[in-house]
């Protein structure tokens, strides 16, 4: 136990990067479906890459917006 006269600790508080954890997750995503549908074309998934991303964008600048 602590003493009564000792100042409580602060933690340090580490926000989350939505961006970077929603592009990573897109990546890692679109790495699986590479590897596991051998048939799946590069075109195709261009279109949905470039939505995510601007999804994942739309999520930081919304999660910004709330925090400020």
């Amino acid at each position: 136990m602590r003493p009564d006269n000792e100042p409580a600790v602060r933690r340090r508080v580490h926000r989350t990067d939505w961006m970077a954890l929603l592009t990573g997750l897109l990546f890692i995503v679109t790495g699986i479906l590479f590897l596991s549908i051998p048939d799946l074309e590069p075109l195709v998934m261009l279109p949905v890459i470039l939505g995510g991303l601007g999804l994942a964008g739309l999520a930081a600048i919304l999660a910004r917006a709330v925090r400020r």
